[in-house]
């Protein structure tokens, strides 16, 4: 028995308050912003800290007692009713610390071993004199927790035999240890982790270290009683790191940071399920892991034979997300030409592979013909095929004088196929996967191409748009791409080097020169720049600021014409930065040799326009200098794009952009969102610092700010009569057309709440809109449903067939409101009847809306709902019968009618970063996900038990975020259809654990995770 520590207060405090919260919650809901199902939370929170910090004022144990008496008298007061009296602390203030189970052996049992820091306690250990080393309090901690999870980037042997005894006698009275650790430089000790197996543990191994993605030190504790700890810091499982090394970690508990803990769970728990971190056997992957150790620490690869894995390659988040585009492309739309876009190195053959495995497992697709223009390329992807199918015999090549014998599955170069394409039944093949797809209008691809008539056509390439103006998008695909990996998708999964962006202002205007069809007027740019000795000094000065040794660096500069690239070669190379111009007239010879200098640090500069934007691989690039403003997304990518492949040598790619005072038909808000990701209406909101992925950084100077963010403001702002403009020249097209022709957006009718397309039309025509607040009304309602993807519903609205009652049921609540009885639909079809310009408009945007769908969805067992369907709530609970569903307020429904509990889970609570209840809520896995109750939910009671039992059917609804979007209302949810329970822990809340039915789409599960892979 010990003395109360302080934190041990705040649990009695807690659980007092959380008797009889609903009534202050409602009030508190009514009078605050706060929204319902967070009161409670809020209160338990705030009055909980708030008597924490009393607690800790007082000097003496008995103080504390005194204190939190009067406390909980205080609480119940104010929140109890009287007659349920209250819990007194007794006194003395003595705490029990531990109970042991009977050993069934005479005498006292030994004294249980604790950690020297409480376990209430937090601190810093550094190894430092008189304080425990980390290596003695991990010992100790084991002696009292339950359940203790490790994460390390190397394990050694001669620290792991220091805590081993620890372990055996953890684990041997049933203790559960996981361990996560790395390949990593070839660090840990394969007979380290061969032991852990032995004792019971249970590991898995990233063998993926060509981006050193984990180098993660950490313990975490778990306590049943509620007191788990955690150590975070600089050790790694090895003697020096455990006793006398320099090393810092902080000790976490769960008294005190509650919410820290439970971010460490989180993750772990998605590290664990991530096929990334796999589960080792070493009677079956020691030989693997031996060799991986081998590699990793130097030794060079090995000699050895092709390997087929024993697992499945399972995708990327981002590769599943392709792939899911893809399905939905064919079985959606009908097409079965598509064009993936990737960046090198971000798996496009992997996804060709999985692609090509699904539709044969179909039984939609068997022979195959993958084509590429160099023989590396053909035996990397047959390597890869055959890994995918786990068929170490998959595939034939045809290259380089060696043919094929079956002509089943081929591996072809075009130069191979140029000579006996005629001799090719067009239909031999199911499918064709051709490999930098940007070569496809040469003529040996474009008469391939032509002569083929497979099932699916599948390209890949990074580069869709040529330097040369030819858009295979266009000539292949009808416009239209598949799948494209963004950016800073790339740059999140750390295939690409981060890069630093410097926005600077050049003091040039570019008011004055011309604009035509979407771009500046080349001559004109080039007489504004060449011979502009000011502006050079001014991006001198910026080189010499930006870049630490401007002797060492490697820089391409992109200019604008032959002249400019000249005029900056001279300037640079006059002021001791050794540079070239290389340009259309630079013959091949003099380019590879530019090249090589500038690899060679020869010189620091190649001065370029339009040369190196697509075809040239310099990885060795570190710098990027955009000297002239470019128009086109596309370029500027393929520009930057130079110097973001990865190298050795190379921390990050700075980019130094010379910003003037643009046009206004300039547009940076499309050069932002390609670098961030973020949308476009959400840029003034988040710039001059928008989020960026771990390693990139943004910084505009002030002018380059103010001018970007107004741009920005005007480029989003759709003005109302601009639109009516650009109708009254196209009088007779219909809602498709005008958005394809002019490049709104079909939101851009309905944002602004002015009326949609029916009001646009009548303000084109010259007509004037009705005096009539019904219609009005449906203007505005028509675009609360742009979300709309559930085909069955859409199908519903073009052909205007209404008679599905629960289809109808959710139509109105979607036009007449979510608060208005449902009668039949009467209501809702009288208003469309007494509308016919509405209805033609309905018919229209669901046209429209069918055309953009990019996921597959999937029937939901007898409701009107379609799983992987976006729905509002008052929609979805529409679909399970209720009536006024607009006044339902709580994020969960229990509808007995149906046996259903209907959950609505926001996934991020509050904008920006919120430590304390952003993992709540969450995606383990694409197959499961943690959800935490509301406050008053126990496990004995009637909910808690329905949940636990399998008493409902459990129906998941989730939405990132709840922030409206202007007029078009609050965000919707997906529908990730039905869940089962798996398993729970805790009480007001519960936290479970549930298992989807189906996975979530892969998008999804990158919003709701944890994780960016």
């Amino acid at each position: 028995m010990s003395d109360l520590a302080p934190g041990a207060y705040e649990k009695i405090i807690t659980q007092a308050l959380g008797r009889r919260l609903s009534v202050v919650a409602d009030e508190l809901v009514e009078k605050s912003r706060i929204e319902d199902g967070a009161a409670e939370d809020y209160l338990i929170r705030h009055l909980a800290g708030l008597a924490r910090h009393a607690l800790r004022a007082a000097k003496t144990s008995e103080e504390q007692i005194d204190r939190a008496n009067r406390i909980a008298e205080l609480i119940i007061e104010e929140f109890l009713d009287p007659e349920d009296g209250g819990e007194r602390v007794a006194q003395p203030g003595q705490l029990l610390t531990a109970v042991r189970q009977p050993s069934g052996a005479p005498g006292r049992p030994e004294p249980l071993v604790r950690p020297r820091i409480p376990l209430a306690t937090s601190a810093l250990l550094v190894n430092g004199r008189d304080q425990p080393s980390i290596g003695t309090e991990v010992m100790r901690e084991f002696a009292t927790a339950d359940r203790v999870d490790l994460i390390c980037a190397f394990i050694k042997w001669y620290g792991l035999r220091l805590i081993e005894e620890p372990i055996k006698e953890f684990i041997a009275r049933g203790g559960e240890l996981r361990v996560i650790t790395t390949t990593y430089i070839g660090a840990t000790d394969r007979v380290a982790l061969d032991r852990l197996v032995a004792l019971g543990a249970q590991v898995k191994i990233s063998y993926e270290t060509h981006s050193t993605r984990l180098h993660a030190k950490a313990w975490m504790f778990h306590r049943l009683s509620g007191f788990s700890t955690a150590y975070v810091g600089s050790s790694n499982l090895s003697k020096a790191a455990q006793l006398d090394g320099l090393e810092w970690n902080v000790r976490l508990t769960e008294v005190e940071q509650t919410h820290l803990l439970s971010t460490f769970t989180a993750t772990f728990e998605q590290y664990w399920a991530d096929p990334a971190f796999e589960s080792y056997d070493p009677e079956r992957d020691g030989s693997r892991l031996a060799e991986a150790l081998r590699r990793e620490g130097g030794a060079g690869p090995a000699d050895l034979p092709l390997e087929i894995a024993a697992l499945d390659v399972l995708p990327r988040w981002y590769q599943a997300e392709a792939l899911e585009e893809l399905a939905a492309e064919r079985e959606v739309h009908g097409r079965t030409r598509n064009l993936v876009v990737m960046a090198t190195g971000t798996g496009k053959t992997v996804v060709a592979a999985l692609d090509y495995r699904r539709l044969r497992s179909e039984g939609k697709a068997d022979s195959l013909l993958f084509v590429a223009h160099r023989e590396s390329i053909l035996q990397q992807s047959r390597a890869t095929f055959r890994q995918v199918l786990r068929d170490g015999t998959f595939g034939e090549r045809l290259v380089r004088g060696e043919r094929p014998k079956k002509w089943r599955h081929v591996f072809a170069s075009v130069q191979s196929l140029k000579n006996i394409v005629d001799e090719i039944d067009p239909s031999r093949f199911d499918m064709v996967i051709v490999d930098e797809f940007h070569h496809a209008d040469a003529p040996t691809y474009r008469r391939l191409l032509e002569h083929l008539r497979p099932r699916y056509l599948l390209g890949l390439t990074a580069t869709p748009e040529r330097s040369d103006g030819i858009n295979v998008v266009t000539e292949f695909f009808d416009d239209r791409i598949a799948y494209e990996l963004r950016l800073w998708q790339a740059l999140e999964q750390q295939h690409l080097a981060p890069f630093h962006y410097f926005g600077i202002h050049d003091e040039v205007s570019l008011a004055a020169v011309a604009w035509r069809r979407g771009r500046y007027d080349e001559a004109a740019l080039n007489q504004l720049y060449t011979g502009n000795h000011a502006r050079v000094r001014l991006i001198l000065q910026a080189v010499q600021d930006k870049i630490a040794d401007p002797g060492g660096m490697r820089a391409l500069g992109f200019c604008v014409g032959v002249q400019h690239a000249r005029f900056m070669a001279e300037q640079f190379t006059r002021h001791g930065i050794p540079a070239l111009a290389v340009t259309g007239e630079t013959s091949p010879d003099e380019r590879t040799q530019a090249v090589r200098r500038l690899i060679d640090r020869e010189v620091n500069v190649l001065f370029t326009a339009d040369l190196f934007n697509e075809g040239v691989d310099i990885p060795e690039v570190d710098t990027v200098l955009f000297l002239r403003p470019t128009e086109s997304v596309t370029i500027f990518l393929q520009q930057l794009g130079r110097g973001l492949r990865r190298d050795p040598g190379k921390t990050c790619l700075t980019v130094l952009d010379f910003v003037g005072h643009q046009r206004a038909e300039f547009r940076f808000d499309l050069r932002l969102r390609a670098l961030t990701g973020v949308p476009r209406r959400r840029l003034p909101d988040v710039l001059p610092n928008p989020p960026l992925p771990a390693g990139c950084h943004l910084q505009l100077d002030d002018v380059v700010t103010e001018m970007v963010l107004d741009n920005v403001r005007r480029a989003i702002r759709v003005s109302w009569k601009d639109l009516a403009a650009d109708l009254k020249s196209m009088p007779e097209a219909s809602l498709a057309e005008f958005l394809a022709e002019t490049g709104h957006e079909l939101e851009d009718l309905y944002r602004s709440g002015k009326g949609g397309w029916t009001e646009l039309r009548r303000l084109a025509q010259g007509r004037s809109a009705p005096e009539d607040d019904a219609d009005r009304k449906l203007g505005r309602a028509i675009g609360r449903l742009l979300h709309v993807d559930d085909p069955v519903r859409l199908a519903y609205l073009r052909d205007g067939v209404m008679e599905d009652p629960r289809l109808l049921a959710m139509l109105h609540v979607a036009l007449v409101g979510g608060d208005v009885p449902f009668d039949s639909g009467d209501a809702v079809l009288r208003l469309l009847d007494a509308h016919p310009e509405r209805r033609e408009e309905l018919r229209e945007v669901a046209s429209v809306l069918e055309e953009r769908m990019h996921r597959v969805t999937h029937a939901a067992g007898g409701l009107p709902l379609r799983v992987h369907a976006r729905y509002t709530k008052n929609e979805a609970l529409a679909a399970f019968g209720i009536d006024r569903p607009g006044n339902v307020r709580e994020g969960v429904k229990w509808v007995p009618e149906a046996g259903a509990d209907v959950f609505f889970v926001t996934l991020r609570k509050t904008e920006g970063f919120s430590p304390t209840n952003m993992y709540n809520d969450r995606a383990i896995s694409p197959t499961l996900f943690h959800w935490e109750s509301q406050s008053t939910t126990r496990t004995g009671s009637a909910t808690g038990q329905r949940y636990v039992t399998g008493g409902s059917t459990v129906h998941l609804f989730l939405r990132e975020t709840k922030t409206p979007d202007g007029s078009l209302g609050a965000p919707p949810f997906l529908y990730a259809g039905t869940m089962t329970f798996v398993s729970s822990e805790g009480d007001r809340p519960m936290q479970i654990l549930w298992e989807l039915d189906r996975p979530l789409p892969a998008d999804v599960f990158h919003q709701a995770s944890l994780l960016t892979t």
